[in-house]
C-alpha cells in the first residue's frame, strides 16, 4: 500500500524541483553544461512545484524536454554533435511557432544540466520526479543524430537511442500523459524536425527491455539496478492512465478515451513484459558473480487496478497533507492526433 501511495504522490509532488536553462543561454554555452556548473553560475530557473510549472507555462513560457543517449560512459556528448542538434531544434521550433527569436521565453530540460550529477541522493530524488518533468513539458524532442560513441567502436543513432531504457522511459512518461502531439524527432544534419508518429510509443512502452549501463557493468560497486528506480514513477503513470480510462468510460468522453485506450490496450496485451514482476540481476559480491531474482512490480499493477475499480481511488491522507486525484484533477491530456 505504501508503494501505491508513493507512486500517486510522485505524480502530484516534485521530490526535486524542476531545473531549466533559458533558451538563449543554452545556445550561448556552446556545449552541454553540468548541472552544478549552471547552478553555481545562477543560470538555472527553478520551479518548486507542479502548480508553479503550470503557472510558468500559462504565463507564456515554453518548456522543451530533450531526450538523448549519452555518447560516452562519463560524459553526455563529447563530440558536441547532439548539442548542436538541440540548438537547431530550439531555433526551428521558435521559428515554426512564431516565438520571440531571442529564445528568452524558451526553457530547456536536458538530463546533464537539469539533474544533479555529483550528489547521489539529490540525483535519485530528481529521477523519482522524472515522470512529472517529462509530462509537464510542452514539447518533447528526441535528439538522435549519428554520433560516434567515445568509448565504444559504435555509432549512436535513432536505433541505439531507442534501445536505451532511460530513453524509452522518458518517452513513455511524456506520451502517457500527453499523447504524441508535441513530440518531435531531431536527427541533426540540418534536417527538419519530424513529428513523432502515433504508434511510435508501442516499442517505447517496453521500457524494461531496454539496455542499461549498470546491467552491462554487472552492477559492480552498485547497490541497485536502475530498473528499480523507475517502478514508482511508472506505476503512478499507469494508475493515472487506468483511472482516466475508467472515469471516461463512465462519462462517455469518446475522443480522449480512444487515445488513452490505445496505450492501455498495448499494455494489457504485453503486461508481463511492460511491467515485469521481477528480473534477474547480476552482481559481484566478494569477487563472485551472483545472479539474484529481484522483485520489480510484483502484483502492484493488479493492486492499482483493484484500488481504482473498487472506488478507493487515489486520495492519500496523512499528517502532512491530503492529496486527492478526482477525475477533474486528471493530468492526462490525450485526445490530440498526429
Amino acid at each position: 500500500e505504501a508503494t501505491l501511495n508513493e507512486s500517486v504522490r510522485a505524480l502530484h509532488q516534485l521530490d526535486y524541483p524542476l531545473h531549466l536553462i533559458r533558451g538563449d543561454e543554452f545556445v550561448e554555452e556552446g556545449k552541454l553544461m553540468r548541472h552544478e556548473v549552471l547552478r553555481n553560475t545562477h543560470k538555472l530557473t527553478v520551479l518548486d512545484s507542479l502548480p508553479d510549472v503550470d503557472a510558468f507555462i500559462e504565463a507564456g513560457k515554453h518548456v522543451l524536454f530533450f531526450s538523448h543517449q549519452w555518447s560516452s560512459f562519463t560524459a553526455p556528448d563529447p563530440s558536441g554533435i547532439q548539442y548542436h542538434a538541440m540548438c537547431d531544434a530550439v531555433k526551428e521550433l521558435a521559428n515554426r511557432n512564431g516565438w520571440d527569436e531571442s529564445l528568452k521565453d524558451v526553457f530547456i530540460w536536458v538530463d546533464y544540466s537539469s539533474i544533479p550529477q555529483v550528489n547521489p541522493s539529490t540525483q535519485n530524488l530528481a529521477i523519482r520526479s522524472l515522470a512529472a518533468y517529462a509530462s509537464s513539458a510542452t514539447y518533447f524532442v528526441i535528439v538522435a543524430p549519428e554520433t560516434p560513441h567515445a568509448d565504444l567502436d559504435d555509432i549512436c543513432d535513432l536505433g541505439t537511442y531507442q534501445r536505451r531504457m532511460w530513453c524509452r522511459a522518458e518517452q513513455v512518461c511524456h506520451s502517457m500523459r500527453n499523447g504524441t502531439e508535441g513530440m518531435y524527432l531531431g536527427i541533426g544534419k540540418k534536417a527538419p524536425l519530424e513529428p513523432v508518429k502515433g504508434d511510435f510509443f508501442q516499442e517505447s512502452l517496453h521500457v524494461f527491455d531496454g539496455e542499461l549501463t549498470c546491467c552491462r557493468l554487472e552492477h559492480k560497486g552498485m547497490g541497485a539496478c536502475d530498473r528499480q528506480s523507475l517502478v514508482i514513477p511508472l506505476l503512478g503513470l499507469y494508475g493515472e492512465l487506468f483511472r482516466a480510462s475508467y472515469e471516461m468510460n463512465k462519462n462517455d468522453n469518446a475522443d480522449a478515451l480512444a487515445s488513452v485506450n490505445a496505450f492501455l490496450y498495448e499494455i494489457e496485451k504485453h503486461q508481463e513484459e511492460v511491467f515485469p514482476r521481477s528480473f534477474e540481476r547480476v552482481m559481484w559480491r566478494k569477487n563472485k558473480r551472483v545472479v539474484d531474482e529481484v522483485l520489480l512490480f510484483g502484483d502492484l499493477i493488479d493492486r492499482m487496478k483493484a484500488r481504482i475499480t473498487s472506488g478507493i481511488g487515489f486520495a492519500i491522507h496523512d499528517d502532512k497533507a491530503t492529496i486527492s486525484t478526482k477525475a477533474s484533477d486528471t493530468f492526462v491530456r490525450h485526445g490530440a492526433s498526429d
